[in-house]
């Protein structure tokens, strides 16, 4: 009777043993290239010096530094990522305008507030990828990630009012909505779209 299922084992081994080591390099291969685009974003100039420098630097990362192991259940689609990087360049640009309006002008303090934002994709990759989107935007910064509930506490700066507090976390959760566009599975996208669509916010 352990005949048959011993023998599907034996010959399921080796292919699953090789999906897992593909799954394992592609994981890898993923980790790497968002280290590169983080590393270059710091530098604040896509060349071949900083592309080879966030490869050997990366590398060193994963090497010396490995980080828990991170699965990547979606898929890569060319459109959301383009979308992605258009809209962050907009933002990137307007934060950082907003940000020498607010060091010139004289006499103005502005306030800040630390608010909590609960994604709707809680996997480890969702919480960093967004939280890296939103930190590298001035005017905001990640204060800590709450794994378990899948929850972003961030300081924003410049608020008036709840209506401002508001659309910071409507706009942190059109990244995440974005990110997941770019390189979610269906289901989550499925679940950011159904968010989207009962909440009748705009993208």
């Amino acid at each position: 009777m352990t005949g048959p299922p011993e023998a599907a084992r034996e010959a399921s081994g080796p292919a699953a043993s090789g999906r897992g080591r593909f799954g394992r390099w592609r994981d890898q291969t993923v980790a790497l290239g968002w280290l590169v685009v983080v590393w270059n974003l710091l530098w604040g100039d896509i060349n071949w010096a900083n592309v080879a420098g966030g490869l050997l630097v990366g590398g060193a990362v994963l090497v010396f530094f490995p980080l828990p192991a991170v699965s990547f259940g979606g898929r890569l689609r060319a459109r959301g990522m383009l979308v992605f990087a258009a809209r962050f360049g907009v933002e990137l640009v307007s934060a950082s305008l907003h940000i020498a309006r607010i060091a010139v002008q004289p006499g103005y303090r502005p306030r800040g507030a630390i608010i909590a934002v609960r994604l709707r994709v809680p996997t480890d990759l969702n919480l960093a990828l967004t939280a890296e989107a939103v930190s590298l935007v001035p005017g905001t910064l990640i204060l800590e990630v709450d794994r378990d509930s899948g929850t972003l506490y961030l300081h924003v700066l410049d608020t008036h009012g709840p209506a401002d507090l508001d659309v910071a976390r409507e706009r942190t959760r059109a990244v995440e909505r974005r990110i997941v566009r770019a390189v979610g599975s269906a289901a989550e996208l499925r679940r950011v779209e159904t968010d989207r669509s009962e909440r009748g916010t705009r993208p």
